[in-house]
């Protein structure tokens, strides 16, 4: 192979002196563009970053959107252990009359948990719902009422079939622990309008915590005040209560000692945000001993709302979802910024507290069915009727999908992140509407393919948020909730 003769610039570069020379005009450089940055001194371009002013006294002030917003909050409802979009959302006549037969291409597939057996219709019949007659299963009619309010996402697609990447990737945009998750990025982005309560909660399923536990509602390297509160209604945030032997006038005057004390610390310590949080924290603390205890009360809602929600269900876990819902719409109500919802836990094991059916699916989906769909449809029903669904945007969503096969010697789908479903309701997005498809046995997305990074982008978009400029400078990193991806659906959006 001929070789191709050095330029110019490298021949001088192979002289000692001379290579020493450009470095040290280039380090140069480097620098002087670093502090004019620094300083704010250069140009910006109409897609440079934006990363918001957050004030150490005040870092959840509200801060405005970078265009107008369809959505003021999000709600995120949140079904651990990959609920199968098969036997709920995605319709397959082709796998009802191919039902029992080899997967085409299928030969020696060999998938997480091993090798597939053939084909299997859902145990769930499908009927159209509603003026749009979408199919929906039987599996959850409370929530396939409400067809004509949903926007369908079939083509959804996500990095891992494992777990616990896979809910990493659907509420921090990577599968990698350390990352910040949505809602840090919408509070560190917006603030909140309400000084009382935190600006993004999370609520864990009455069973336990999801497979990630935290990681689902960290700051990662934001700014630590951004992580959500993690509370439920049967678990309210602890420590809230003054002590009785401490008096009002004792304990405000501790606090006004210690507020100076921080404020001196963060002078000395500007860019700990550590300190920054945990000021905050104390603050917010003390504005939720009264705020945090009434938002929680439930008792105050009417008979006919208790049972909307089931609450008063014999099914004691159902109940303990019941209340969580009707916790995340008085939070909704009063303001909180962004609500993650958990339905399913993984504290029991697989399958037994979560919808990761592997096994004996049919007898697993008919115990999480019930405990999801009637407090799930209340919310979505309540929300709507309050006005709230206006500028409130809802997403459902689950790490991945399942299957078409059944795994081998077993009654129950394997994990599939090549395509499943996701479906939003509320401000900015169409009803009665489905986007994408995958193919006629619901295995892979094949048509207006997406991808978790897209579903982020969109969730920010209506927000006024734009994904590509929102950023935080972290390690040598403009990072975004995106990273480098993500497109925002317009074709969804009203």
């Amino acid at each position: 192979m001929k070789e191709r003769p050095i330029s110019g610039t490298g021949r001088r570069l192979l002289n000692r002196r001379e290579f020493l020379r450009y470095s040290g005009t280039g380090l140069g450089s480097i620098a002087l563009l670093a502090l004019l940055s620094e300083q704010k001194l250069l140009a910006e371009s109409d897609r440079s970053p934006i990363r918001p002013l957050i004030r150490p006294e005040a870092p959840f002030a509200a801060r405005a959107p970078h265009f107008k917003a369809k959505a003021k909050r999000v709600l995120v409802i949140f079904c651990s252990g990959a609920c199968s979009h098969l036997d709920t959302w995605d319709y397959k006549p082709q796998l009802i009359q191919r039902h029992g037969q080899p997967m085409p291409g299928s030969e020696k597939l060999i998938t997480f948990q091993g090798q597939q057996g053939n084909l299997t219709r859902s145990p769930y019949e499908f009927k159209p719902r509603g003026q749009s007659g979408k199919y929906i299963s039987d599996l959850l009619p409370n929530l396939a009422e409400l067809a004509d309010e949903m926007c369908f996402i079939h083509s959804m697609t996500a990095k891992s079939n494992t777990h616990g990447p896979g809910e990493n990737q659907m509420s921090t945009g990577f599968t990698l622990d350390g990352f910040p998750s949505a809602g840090a990025w919408v509070s560190y982005a917006l603030g909140t309008e309400n000084q009382e309560l935190p600006a993004f909660v999370a609520i864990p399923d009455p069973r336990g915590v999801p497979q990630s536990g935290p990681n689902n509602w960290s700051a990662g390297f934001l700014p630590a005040v951004f992580q959500g509160v993690a509370f439920n209604a049967d678990k309210p945030i602890p420590h809230l209560a003054t002590p009785s032997a401490i008096t009002p006038a004792g304990e405000s005057s501790v606090r006004d000692f210690l507020k100076m004390l921080n404020e001196k610390h963060l002078e000395q310590h500007p860019g700990d945000t550590d300190l920054m949080a945990r000021i905050a924290s104390y603050e917010l603390a003390a504005k939720m001993q009264l705020a945090a205890a009434k938002v929680s009360d439930l008792s105050g809602e009417s008979a006919a709302t208790k049972e909307m929600y089931g609450i008063n269900d014999s099914n004691k876990i159902k109940a303990g979802f019941g209340r969580n819902c009707l916790l995340a719409r008085r939070l909704l109500e009063s303001g909180v910024r962004f609500v993650q919802l958990f339905n399913g836990a993984y504290a029991m094991g697989e399958g037994v507290g979560n919808w990761d059916g592997h096994k004996t699916l049919k007898a697993q989906y008919d115990v999480h069915g019930p405990i999801l769909d009637q407090p799930a449809a209340a919310l979505v029903k309540d929300l709507k009727s309050r006005g709230l669904l206006e500028d409130t945007l809802v997403v459902w969503a689950t790490e991945f999908g399942r299957m078409p096969t059944f795994q081998k010697d077993a009654s129950g789908r394997d994990h599939n992140p090549k395509g499943f479903t996701v479906w939003m309701t509320g401000a900015g997005v169409k009803r009665g509407f489905s986007y994408g498809a995958t193919d006629d046995f619901g295995y892979q997305a094949a048509q207006d393919i997406t991808t978790v990074y897209d579903l982020h982008a969109t969730i920010l978009h209506l927000l006024g948020l734009d994904h590509e400029r929102l950023t935080f400078y972290h390690n040598g990193i403009e990072r975004r909730l995106t990273d480098v991806h993500g497109e925002v659906i317009r074709n969804i959006l009203v």
